[in-house]
């Protein structure tokens, strides 16, 4: 892979994206990041486009003694997805999917009050453009999730934007998006990391405080563009 193809970093990559969603600057639009590593990215989307931004969670299901390997995930709002051709094969049980889900939601609940604090209300997506954005989709079952929950809050436009995502990813996300934004998609992915030249690991602080800043630049905005 040359360098060419790669991002500087997840602020660079954000830039990029922006780009390519300038044509949805005039709507009615909320970007929603998949923390911790799609908030650095979604902010620099917010902030060249003027738009607010909040965090959307969803969490991978793993399978029994190899929970790197998702059977699945579940996102904010209880939604679940699984990969049944993943489940029968390795036998998982159903009281397994069970547990997993529900510590899963409770991590997704846990997380939800850190990184929003208690008071924040839920971000409404009802009839308007809501963006989705991640720093890289490798299976992309997480975003598949998000999609779905994102889907019963009725938008008027889902649009998953990635700097970068597997092709075969791709091709399963797609038709579940209005569009489906992706500035490389490479048919081997190997792993995310190798697309950027500085991969950091993103903590908590970081979202939060991007969180936090995101908002009080649109105070600023609306404070400047008046009643």
């Amino acid at each position: 892979m040359s360098t060419r193809t790669s991002f500087r970093d997840r602020e660079d990559a954000g830039r990029r994206l922006a780009v390519k969603l300038t044509r949805y600057r005039d709507e009615d639009l909320i970007i929603l990041a998949l923390p911790r590593g799609g908030v650095p990215v979604g902010y620099e989307v917010s902030r060249s486009l003027g738009a607010p931004l909040d965090v959307f969670i969803a969490r991978k299901l793993g399978a029994p003694g190899h929970e790197e390997f998702g059977i699945g995930a579940i996102a904010q709002g209880g939604v679940r997805v699984l990969n049944t051709r993943a489940v029968e094969a390795l036998e998982i049980p159903e009281e397994f999917i069970e547990r997993t889900a529900k510590e899963e939601t409770e991590e997704i609940e846990r997380r939800l009050r850190l990184l929003r604090g208690e008071g924040r209300p839920e971000p409404e997506v009802r009839g308007r453009t809501a963006i989705l954005v991640d720093d890289g989709l490798a299976t992309g079952v997480t975003a598949r999730a998000a999609v779905e929950a994102l889907r019963q809050g009725n938008p008027r436009r889902l649009i998953l934007a990635v700097p970068v995502c597997a092709a075969q990813a791709a091709e399963l996300l797609r038709p579940e998006v209005d569009e489906l934004i992706c500035l490389e998609r490479p048919s081997n992915l190997m792993a995310i990391s190798l697309w950027y030249q500085d991969f950091y690991q993103v903590e908590d602080e970081e979202v939060i405080e991007l969180l936090e800043r995101a908002q009080r630049e649109q105070q600023v905005e609306r404070s400047a563009s008046g009643p």
